[in-house]
């Protein structure tokens, strides 16, 4: 029996502002199973980007329940919170978000000193990650001495580094040109065959072509949840 990593029950979010309340998401019930690679698409302001905040633990629901393993992420304190983000999900951004003092192999041990990791730990795992994400040679870079695909390998690496069972990735290849974005979805896929789970959040419909299943939202609401065949990067 197949494991959902992530389930949404009747689950909506609420704005306010002022007096007016805006329902972002509206009832949404979702199971997202661990090794799926899904796609969240919809145009801007549909919802997508506040069901990424709240996968990703980053915000809390109006209404329903958010379970990651089993664990209903609701109940939980802003410090256990804290820990499943850093452990659990790792996050990439459209705008890479690298410290820029950092550089390539400081940005990636980041995220484990925060875990405690000792430091000769720490900047080995970093040096696997860079190798995996073909960025040996430019391990001593900081982030404007590197090309934006390069800032997004980076990105990526950084994301990897407590080893998370989730990927969520924010317009991953927004910033970049088609070559460079394809080099980052080819990242991607190998990392799901080694059975990461990534969720992506994008207005690309190219996107398409290179995850199992799309879901689409409209107006707060997901209007089509279907597996797809991957046409690109076997």
């Amino acid at each position: 029996m197949e494991k959902n990593i992530i389930e949404l029950r009747d689950v909506s979010k609420i704005y306010k502002m002022g007096e007016t309340e805006i329902n972002a998401l509206s009832e949404v019930n979702l199971k997202i199973q661990k090794g799926d690679f899904l796609a969240i698409v919809g145009p801007s302001g549909s919802g997508k980007s506040t069901m990424m905040n709240l996968v990703g633990a980053l915000d809390l629901s109006s209404k329903g329940s958010i379970f990651l393993d089993g664990q209903n992420i609701e109940e939980l304190s802003e410090s256990d919170l804290a820990q499943i983000r850093g452990k659990k999900i790792g996050f990439v951004f459209q705008t890479f978000n690298l410290v820029p003092t950092l550089n390539a192999i400081e940005n990636i041990a980041l995220p484990m000193i925060f875990h405690g990791i000792k430091k000769e730990e720490r900047m080995k795992r970093a040096e696997e990650i860079l190798k995996e994400v073909g960025l040996t040679n430019r391990r001593n870079h900081l982030p404007k001495e590197l090309s934006g695909g390069e800032r997004q390998r980076i990105a990526v690496g950084r994301a990897l580094a407590n080893d998370p069972d989730v990927i969520l990735a924010d317009e991953p290849t927004g910033n970049l040109d088609t070559k460079t974005g394809f080099e980052i979805m080819k990242i991607f896929t190998e990392l799901n065959k080694k059975g990461k789970t990534i969720i992506l959040v994008t207005h690309n419909l190219d996107l398409v072509n290179y995850v199992q299943k799309v879901l689409k939202i409209s107006d707060g609401r997901i209007v089509e949840n279907k597996k797809v065949i991957q046409h690109k990067i076997k």
